[in-house]
């Protein structure tokens, strides 16, 4: 189980600022090791100064001239902390507050020897505590006939503490505000460094719901291939969707026909349907597995938005040249920004079929409005002043092949057509008695992309 978040963004947020927490907090240890070997440096100067001075007072036979002994500031001041002392052949000579060596402890970190390992001529630092608190002393080592001589001098601590505190609050405050810009560079760059793929995101949706055919070429180097490769994918999925749909219209059509005919031709030379319901079966089993191919289609129903205004406005121009002799009226009240979710060839057949029926059977006016029915359906009104039809022979007009009418030509599949592709797309078919007088079909189809509620 990975403790990292499962966003990409998250993902490179986290380590960003781990990163620059780590190299902060480097930068922090690093400058204040500076500061204090720096601010050490020259305490451990002015320690040697004086060491140096008081190596004059030692005499080549090892005796200390104390003519030679200089007791300055800060030294003569027995309360800041300042001291030092020569020790040579069993005596002491001293500052009135000498480094107390017998007190000596070592750093926890548990150092050498404080003359281990060292050059007995060079000065060698020492660090222990006695009632003064914690100090820093410097000592020499000289070798004279009458024994060696140690020259030490020591200092408080705190005057390497107190500028170190200083020096580090403005530091860390820097270095502080210093993260906080990286922070907030970060957050800027992960947002123009991954814009790009909330593009790519947003190409897609629109492929999806039928607004693109392809997502933008206009890549990043390194999403290009990736752009390309979608891309021929979903030109590859257009040409199979294409040629899908093309055998299923293909055999829609070598079917339909055939079978219609049949079941009028054996109509009457069939008394007890026998032959009837068989056919029957054979066009139900035709058109359910035609609906499964068409719904099998990769996208069908969630990749489409289909102006219906202008589906409708074709429609109705086509049918009103086809049926110029009836002279029939046609008003349509469709709002243009109305879309829906559906095949433009499966509209073109749902809608031409309904029209088409009206047609028929108006007497002089047909409507055809459309509203949004919620945020996700519109409902299609056509409605005609003809006969209408029975509220009890209603569900017969809408099964395969049934014609209520033998007047005219035409096989009665329309409405069982229209019923079909409207259950195809999640809608609904009714049949209603119109305000005009005659029937009213309401097609409930779901809103596309381009639709509003």
């Amino acid at each position: 189980m990975t403790l990292l978040p499962r966003s990409l963004y998250g993902r490179l947020l986290v380590t960003a600022l781990v990163a620059t927490l780590a190299a902060l907090a480097f930068a922090a240890l690093t400058i204040g090791a500076v500061l204090d070997r720096f601010v050490m440096h020259g305490l451990d100067e002015r320690l040697d100064a004086q060491i140096a001075i008081l190596a004059q007072a030692v005499r080549p036979d090892g005796r200390i001239d104390r003519t030679r002994l200089i007791l300055a500031a800060p030294y003569d001041d027995p309360a800041n902390g300042w001291g030092w002392r020569i020790d040579a052949a069993g005596r002491t000579v001293a500052s009135p507050a000498p480094p107390d060596l017998d007190a000596m402890r070592p750093p926890r970190d548990g150092p050498p020897p404080p003359f281990a390992g060292r050059d007995p001529a060079q000065p060698g630092a020492l660090d222990w505590r006695d009632r003064h608190g914690q100090l820093h002393a410097r000592s020499l080592t000289l070798a004279t006939p009458a024994g060696q001589v140690r020259i030490t001098a020591s200092a408080p601590r705190a005057i390497v503490d107190r500028p170190l505190r200083a020096a580090m609050a403005p530091l860390l405050g820097s270095l502080a505000l210093l993260g906080l810009a990286l922070g907030a560079a970060t957050l800027v760059q992960l947002r123009v460094g991954l814009a790009p793929l909330k593009r790519m995101r947003e190409g897609l949706a629109a492929v999806r719901s039928g607004q693109a055919t392809a997502i933008p070429a206009d890549q990043p180097r390194e999403l290009a291939p990736l752009a390309s490769e979608i891309n021929a994918l979903l030109e590859e999925n257009a040409a199979a969707l294409a040629n899908a749909r093309g055998h299923v219209a293909n055999l829609a059509h070598g079917l339909k026909t055939p079978l219609a005919t049949l079941a009028l031709t054996v109509r009457p030379l069939d008394p007890d349907g026998t032959l009837g319901a068989q056919i029957a079966r054979i066009d139900q089993a035709v058109r359910h597995h035609l609906g499964r191919a068409r719904a099998a289609t990769p996208g069908i129903a969630s990749r489409v938005a289909t102006p219906l205004a202008s589906t409708v406005a074709g429609l109705v121009d086509a049918l009103s040249r086809i049926h110029a002799e009836r002279r029939i009226t046609a008003a349509v009240a469709i709002d243009p920004a109305l879309a829906v979710a559906v095949d433009p060839q499966d509209l073109d057949e749902l809608i031409g079929n309904l029209l088409d029926n009206a047609w028929r059977w108006a007497s002089r006016r047909i409507a055809v409005e459309a509203r949004a029915d919620g945020s996700r359906f519109l409902v299609l009104t056509i409605a005609d002043d003809g006969p209408g039809i029975p509220e009890a022979t209603r569900a017969a007009a809408l099964a395969a092949g049934q014609r209520l009418d033998e007047r005219g030509d035409g096989h009665g599949f329309g409405l069982s057509i229209a019923t079909e592709l409207a259950t195809l797309y999640g809608g609904t078919l009714l049949l209603d008695t119109a305000a005009l007088g005659g029937l009213a079909v309401h097609v409930t189809l779901p809103l596309g992309l381009g639709g509003s509620a």
